[in-house]
């Protein structure tokens, strides 16, 4: 699908504050219509190709007229009351840019004054681009005062008339400078500030710097040479190079700028928090889903940052003799602290090392210890957990690790972005939609989405084992669903839909239009619930005699929605430890919500909350019962997660369960009629080969009393019958069928059916 395109009239806008600050101001309604949002990126073409960032005009401005500076006209190659053409700018966060200047300001200014002034604004090859920030609408943890006065320092009052020349960029297109973007000089010029040493032959110079606690900056020069390097330093290159950049962190952009804040004040800007009375030490839980990138998120923005990290595997060490244990960690410590950088220490899975449940004798030792190590200056602890309710609550106090981030799992707009930056620079075949992938992911996280993209081109490799350019096609990636699962649904059982959907369901019109409002357009149609100003259903509780399809259209009904299930039967959640069934029942919703858009299915709901206070079980089933409540109805409301319950026996089924905000949708399954057991004949012998005699119509209204489940099994008894005359027979005749219905008898009982039946009236009355 294109961009949309508006053609309007440049003027010279009338703002000083806009002067050269690569800003155009548009009529709100131009923005609405090129799907804008304020300050987002939009390309500009005229004589040649420019970009800027796009902000409403402060009067309301003329819908025709775009108002742009000096500076941004002189790139488009075009003068006042010219037309220009814009739309909606795809950007990406530079790795690298190399600018050129005037003698002044190539020997006076630092590449890293340098990146200061241009953060935030966004760039093409052959752009000038004032020295002045971007100061409209700053970036998180920018210091606006601060570059200024950095700059007047170097260059002088005349700094505000420099103009550079964007050279080149790496990646090409529109481009943003963003706290991780190298900014160097043409030709490797050199500003006197970095010393006398002058760069090898062959190498090239990056400048990293940090602010002391002093506050002032300083250089630090590497030259990176085309020699080979060895040791650590070879190594630390090869880790650096598998870190994505921020802009690749997609879904976790505002924990990315929460932690880029953080960061930036803890290391770089520590006299600020000191002049404001505060500490500058740095701890932080991230938590999230199992796969979600956690450690990436840290190690993204610490190479932004450039902080040092050193990793911490929390489950390794959780194994160790405790005196090992607390020797490890003390050595990990003291390794960070000594280190002349900045340095993180990344602890993973600290729920391991920390529980809340029966903490280690050692945990008390190992809480000192972190807590001595962030005494010190320049280092910081962040750690990581999905199971944040099981960290030790000792973990969280404020000394330690106060600060708490989320990162969140992907919806499908966010996995298919995900799929884009994954299989960027991997051959595809024309035409892959990665959307259709993404809404067949429900529940991937990224590790997940690594998986499925190995095990596509694992089977493209071996489809195409002569090809001199294989690629990935889109099949490929639909089978690698087959076979891949996701990380939050690999200790759960799942209920197999073998492809089935509602509308292979025969019959049933009303219940399949129920459970289809109350299951699927939650999950489909939130913007109209939202929009109508009311909360979906939380859950269905289905009931209806035994083999009657409850659970074949709970198949069909994940088939269609294509949802993660987690099928449990009522008993499965039932332990006579205290308070065992209660956590089982949180995990299990944990679970869910991890893996949404998701179906929690409780089968035999009778037995799992009954009601209460009739029980012989200690109290059990009362916990139970209220740890559902809660689930169902908390302070914390379920997203994407919706509930269904199956039972024969809903008088049993506890009161308060069934009131609205819970299962208040009832659904009663009756038992099939005539054109039912038609329809379930039809389709179970859909494979079994019949003799022409057999009327399969005239058959199913003869069997009054038989469930959909004694339907089934008619056929197959039929076809056992016609395998016991001879194991060469070919079809299944009708008297193999009359043979069959002596041995399989009704099922339903009359007095069963009465009494749902008079329950379903009760509930609809």
């Amino acid at each position: 699908m294109s961009s949309p395109q508006i053609t309007l009239t440049v003027r010279l806008t009338p703002s000083a504050l806009d002067t050269r600050r690569g800003v155009v101001r548009l009529h709100p309604e131009v923005l609405d219509a090129l799907g804008l949002r304020e300050w987002d990126a939009v390309r500009l073409t005229g004589a040649r190709s420019s970009a800027a960032l796009a902000a409403p005009a402060t009067d309301g401005g003329i819908p025709g007229i775009v108002l742009a500076d000096d500076v941004t006209m002189s790139n488009l190659g075009v003068s006042e009351g010219s037309e220009i053409v814009l739309s909606p700018a795809e950007v990406t966060v530079a790795r690298t840019v190399t600018v050129a200047g005037s003698r002044l300001a190539s020997t006076s200014l630092s590449p890293h004054t340098l990146r200061l002034a241009l953060i935030g604004k966004v760039l093409t090859v052959g752009d000038a681009v004032s020295l002045l920030p971007q100061d409209l609408a700053p970036p998180p943890g920018s210091d606006v005062i601060g570059v200024r006065g950095q700059l007047s320092r170097s260059i002088g009052t005349t700094w505000t008339n420099e103009l550079l020349t964007v050279s080149a960029t790496d990646p090409g297109g529109v481009v943003v400078v963003g706290p991780s973007t190298v900014v160097t000089w043409r030709d490797g010029a050199r500003p006197a500030a970095a010393g006398p040493e002058a760069p090898r032959a062959g190498g090239e110079i990056v400048a990293s710097t940090r602010a002391v606690s002093g506050g002032d900056d300083f250089i630090d020069a590497e030259i990176i040479e085309d020699t080979e390097d060895t040791g650590d330093t070879a190594a630390e290159t090869a880790d650096e190079a598998e870190v994505p950049a921020i802009a690749d962190l997609a879904g976790a952009e505002s924990a990315a700028r929460k932690l880029i804040e953080w960061f930036d004040l803890a290391f770089h800007r520590p006299d600020l928090l000191a002049k404001l009375g505060t500490s500058t030490r740095l701890g932080v839980l991230v938590s999230g889903p199992e796969g979600a990138g956690k450690a990436t998120l840290v190690r993204s923005v610490a190479a932004a940052e450039d902080v040092r990290v050193i990793a911490l595997a929390a489950p390794g060490i959780a194994v160790l003799e405790p005196n090992a244990a607390v020797a490890k960690v003390r050595e990990t410590l003291a390794k960070a602290v000594r280190e002349p950088a900045d340095t993180v220490v990344l602890i993973t899975d600290i729920d391991a090392l920390l529980p809340a449940s029966q903490p280690p004798p050692v945990a008390t030792v190992l809480l000192e210890e972190l807590r001595r190590a962030l005494g010190n200056d320049g280092l910081a602890v962040v750690a990581t957990s999905s199971r944040p309710e099981g960290v030790d609550p000792r973990l969280r106090v404020g000394d330690l690790l106060d600060r708490e981030l989320a990162v969140a799992l992907p919806d499908a707009k966010v996995r298919a972005e995900l799929l884009r930056v994954l299989l960027r620079d991997a051959p595809l075949e024309a035409g892959v939609d990665l959307a259709v992938i993404a809404e067949r992911t429900p529940g991937f996280v990224a590790a997940d989405l690594v998986a499925l993209r190995r095990d596509a081109a694992l089977r493209a490799a071996l489809r195409q084992r002569e090809a001199d350019e294989p690629r990935i096609s889109q099949q490929d990636l639909l089978d690698a669903l087959g076979t891949v699962r996701p990380i939050s649904m690999s200790t759960s059982d799942n209920l197999a839909t073998g492809g089935l959907t509602l509308d292979e369901v025969g019959d049933m019109t009303e219940v399949k239009q129920a459970l289809t409002e109350a299951v699927l357009w939650p999950l489909r149609y939130p913007d109209s619930f939202a929009r109508l100003g009311v909360a979906p259903p939380r859950g269905v509780l289905l009931y209806g005699p035994p083999g009657g399809g409850k659970t074949y259209l709970v198949r069909a009904l994940a088939g269609t929605g294509a949802l993660n299930v987690f099928a449990v039967k009522g008993a499965e959640l039932m332990d006579k430890w205290v308070g065992e069934s209660e956590r089982a029942v949180r995990e299990l919703f944990r679970r869910a919500a991890e893996a949404a858009p998701s179906l929690v299915f409780l089968d035999e709901i009778d037995a799992l909350a009954p009601r209460r206070g009739q029980s012989s079980d200690s109290g059990v089933s009362d916990r139970v019962v209220a740890a559902l409540l809660t689930e169902l109805d908390g302070v914390e409301p379920m997203r994407e997660v919706v509930v269904l319950g199956a039972t024969n026996r809903p008088e049993l089924v506890d009161p308060a369960l069934l009131r609205p905000g819970r299962l208040e949708r009832l659904v009663y399954v009756p038992p099939p009629d005539a054109e039912a057991r038609a329809e379930i004949l039809k389709a179970t012998a859909k494979n079994t080969p019949l003799a022409s005699d057999v009327d399969l119509a005239v058959y199913a209204s003869t069997l009054d009393g038989y469930s959909a489940a004694d339907c089934a099994a008619l056929i197959r008894e039929a076809a056992l019958t016609a395998m016991r005359e001879s194991l060469e027979a070919t079809e299944v005749t009708a008297a193999h069928l009359t043979a069959a219905r002596e041995r399989v008898r009704p099922s339903l009982d009359p007095a069963q059916l009465k009494a749902l039946e008079a329950y379903a009236e009760n509930r609809q009355s």
